[in-house]
Parts: C-alpha cells; sequence; structure tokens
C-alpha cells in the first residue's frame, strides 16, 4: 500500500512516526499528483489545512485520514476523531483491512459577482461552516492571534471583543424550493448568516445541532439584529446548542441558498477568508470519501 502524509503547520515529519509501523507501506511527504502515487492521504492539521486542500481531496477521491493537529479542529471532532491517538486508531484499523472508510458531505460556495479579492477562481469547498455578518470579523481577529491562543478559547475571545462595536446589516436570503424556484427565505437587518456542514464550527461551538455530513442538506443559522449586550449574554448557550430556543434565531434546513447584502461583504469559510457577496452556498453529496473509526 502507498500512503501520503500532508503536514500542516506546526507538524513535522515526527508527528507522522506512530502511524509508520506497518512496513510494507511506501511513503511519500506532500499532496500526491494522482491516484497512481497513493491509496490513503493523512492530513496532520485543523480546519483550515484541510480547507486549503480540499479542491485537490475531492479531485484525487482517495481516502483520507484527518489527524488533529490545528488550532481548530472541528471537522475531525465532528468525525469522532477528537485525539491524535483516534485518529492511530482509525489507522490501524485501515491498514488491516476495515471497511471504515465512508463518503461525506461538503458545502460550496460561489460567487454570484466578480470578486478581484478572491483568491480562488470559481466554486470553494469548505468542511464545516461558512459564514457571513459577525463570523467573518470574529475570524479574522481570531486568524490573528498567537497560534497557541487560537487553539484555546482564541475564537470565544474574538466574539466577545468583537459584538459591542459589531452593527447588524440588510441580508436577503433565498432559497431554493423542491421545484427548483428561488424563493425569499429572510430579508432583513442580521447579526449572522452561518452554513453549516457539521454540527461544531469555531473552536467547539455547537452552531448547528441537527446538523448531518450524510444528509445532502446545508443546516442554516441566521441572527436577528440583537443588542450587543443581549447577545453576549446568550452566547455561551451556542456550546451545548441552546441557542436555538432564542426568538431572534432562525434554524433551518436546505440544499441551496443565496446570499444578498447592501454593500458587499467578506465571506469566510472554515476560518478562511473566501470572496465576497453575493454568493450561493450548496452541498455536494458524498464528496469526500473519509477514514473514521
Amino acid at each position: 500500500m502507498r500512503a501520503a502524509a500532508i503536514l500542516g503547520l506546526g507538524c513535522s515529519p515526527k508527528d507522522l512516526r506512530p502511524f509508520q509501523t506497518v512496513s510494507t507501506i511506501d511513503w511519500q511527504l506532500g499532496m500526491p499528483a494522482s491516484t497512481d502515487d497513493a491509496d490513503a492521504i493523512l492530513l496532520f492539521g485543523g480546519d483550515g489545512t484541510i480547507h486549503r486542500h480540499l479542491g485537490h481531496l475531492v479531485q484525487l477521491g482517495l481516502p483520507v485520514l484527518i489527524v488533529p493537529a490545528g488550532s481548530g479542529n472541528d471537522f475531525a471532532n465532528s468525525l469522532g476523531l477528537r485525539r491524535v491517538r483516534d485518529s492511530l486508531n482509525a489507522w490501524k484499523s485501515f491498514c488491516q483491512g476495515a471497511q471504515n472508510v465512508r463518503a461525506i458531505d461538503l458545502g460550496i460556495i460561489t460567487p454570484l459577482a466578480d470578486d478581484p479579492r478572491n483568491p480562488i477562481p470559481g466554486t470553494t469547498y469548505f468542511c464545516c461552516a461558512a459564514g457571513v455578518g459577525l463570523d467573518c470579523e470574529v475570524a479574522r481577529r481570531a486568524n490573528n492571534l498567537p497560534r497557541w491562543l487560537r487553539g484555546h478559547g482564541g475564537y470565544a475571545l474574538s466574539v466577545i471583543w468583537t459584538i459591542p462595536s459589531f452593527a447588524p446589516f440588510p441580508m436577503k436570503l433565498t432559497t431554493r424550493n423542491d421545484e427548483g424556484h428561488w424563493i425569499v427565505g429572510r430579508n432583513g437587518p442580521t447579526m449572522l448568516a452561518v452554513f453549516t456542514n457539521t454540527p461544531f464550527y469555531g473552536g467547539g461551538m455547537k452552531v448547528a445541532p441537527h446538523a448531518s455530513m450524510n444528509d445532502a442538506l446545508l443546516d442554516i443559522c441566521v441572527v436577528e439584529g440583537l443588542h450587543p449586550f443581549r447577545l453576549v449574554r446568550i452566547f455561551p448557550t451556542v456550546y451545548a446548542g441552546r441557542h436555538l430556543k432564542v426568538k431572534e434565531v432562525h434554524y433551518f434546513q436546505t440544499q441551496a441558498v443565496r446570499v444578498e447584502t447592501e454593500h458587499t461583504s467578506d465571506v469566510y469559510a472554515d476560518g478562511e477568508y473566501v470572496c465576497q457577496t453575493p454568493i450561493e452556498v450548496s452541498i455536494q453529496p458524498s464528496a469526500l470519501k473519509v477514514i473514521t473509526f
């Protein structure tokens, strides 16, 4: 068997050694050029590292094992790989012939207007969540924090720092119904809209408690304009998914949604800048093969 290892920021070949106990496996470092070069891929890193490689991973179609080694590991957490030893056990099972590969959905962002700031032309995949509004400003601030702080509550701290100065703004969400027609789902002052593929994002926040990576649906959480003090008060409830009981929080599922804002607004996904509004967010069923328990 041939395996390729992708080492994210802060990782080294030393982190790979516990996975190299089977002598019959040929290893290479870096993304394989084609399916002829590897039978499986190990990716060491967090959500940002995964995000940056998703396009190539989908194109290759090889089984991928995520090893949580980033400042944010919500995707690995959603797969049940909360610690490195969880990934190591999953890898050992895979090497012994276990049928522990499954195909999961991925989100897709498509800009609906030319954006010179878009670093990746065309569509962009995301594994956990994409956001518009408060979430983007929080992600921008969190990305400027030291790496050790980002991995120890940095996102939550950035939320608290950002809320007092953030004002809601007009946002229109248009969803596609079963007949394929676009209908306005919501139009009004909005603090943030989050489009999720997994239950967790932002370092353990259970923003989409009903999300599944195998249902071919986006889970969408929208927060209306709120007084900053009230938003700070309800913020802790998101870690247990209790924010859905708040009347200003709207939660629904759909296959695709279009997002328009009065002025262009940044779009972030998996903590990384993607493009600006207007956008369409959709889901690609069974887009990625992952190695799990």
